[in-house]
């Protein structure tokens, strides 16, 4: 927990209760300072929570990163698994999926440029 969510809703507290006293004396200018405390102690409770947010995106940022040679890794030893377990299957799979590609990289053939004929 962030110190700015503490003393965030601590001041949001406090503008509160100071809201509640102006009220109470029907005091203007105590309920006005009392609400513009109130504010100050939302936004900076938002904004230690923001901060909260950010500092946790990066903690799992970073372990994803740290994790990712080992989920490679296992991806990889599945994959030799599945293919010592069915090599027949898997080489059929991988001629199917290099066809494609050559389908999809191969050009159409051109097509001769249209002969005009004249006749006159």
């Amino acid at each position: 927990m962030d110190k700015d969510r503490i003393a965030g809703s601590a001041k949001d507290f406090a503008g509160r209760v100071e809201d509640a006293v102006g009220d109470a004396a029907e005091d203007a200018k105590t309920r006005a300072s009392g609400r513009m405390r109130e504010a100050t102690g939302a936004v900076q409770n938002l904004y230690g929570q923001a901060k909260d947010a950010a500092r946790n995106v990066g903690d799992a940022a970073r372990d994803a990163y740290e994790n990712s040679g080992d989920t490679l890794r296992d991806g990889s030893q599945a994959v030799a698994r599945k293919v010592q377990d069915n090599p027949l299957g898997s080489l059929l799979v991988a001629g199917g999926i290099g066809f494609a590609l050559a389908l999809l990289m191969t050009r159409p053939p051109r097509r001769p440029p249209p002969r005009w004929r004249y006749y006159g």
